[in-house]
């Protein structure tokens, strides 16, 4: 794959910075666990190879399980997840296809039962979040770095 722009990052500074600011705004407030489930979930659903690279390598790094790393696809039928991260990942993946789902409610009382009013308003920025980067590192074409080096920290 080419890269479609060579550094877009440097391209739209404020905007990537507004993105960062948005990042660590939500980490301040969601456990980092969950955090890192949702991006991968995310990313999984949306295929992009940039961020599954990137979000699988800091998950690790904070701890998480190759297994859960791998189940994550089949978390509704693994018995790995919590009740609350389970809560974020229907979430996710409602708010990821919303088009599809239009966010039922079935999946937001799951999401109000595990998380309070500022953690359910911060949970759905992080799947915001993570469904841009998504679609500026595919829409642009980003190619994940060579294993063992570091890439931007989407």
């Amino acid at each position: 794959m080419i890269p479609r722009i060579a550094d877009p990052f440097s391209k739209a500074a404020a905007g990537i910075k507004a993105m960062y600011a948005v990042e660590a705004a939500v980490a301040a407030t969601l456990d980092r666990t969950i955090l890192h489930l949702v991006k991968l979930r995310a990313s999984q659903i949306n295929g992009c190879a940039f961020c599954l690279h990137m979000h699988a390598k800091a998950a690790r790094a904070d701890g998480e399980t190759e297994m859960r790393i791998y189940l994550l696809d089949g978390w509704r039928d693994s018995t790995l997840y919590s009740a609350r991260e389970r809560a974020a990942l229907a979430w996710t993946e409602a708010l990821t296809d919303v088009a599809r789902t239009g966010a039922p409610d079935e999946d937001y009382a799951l999401v109000e039962a595990a998380f309070d009013e500022t953690e359910r308003v911060n949970l759905t920025l992080a799947v915001g979040a993570i469904n841009l980067w998504n679609r500026l590192q595919i829409g642009l074409r980003a190619v994940h770095p060579p294993e063992g080096s570091n890439g931007h920290d989407a």
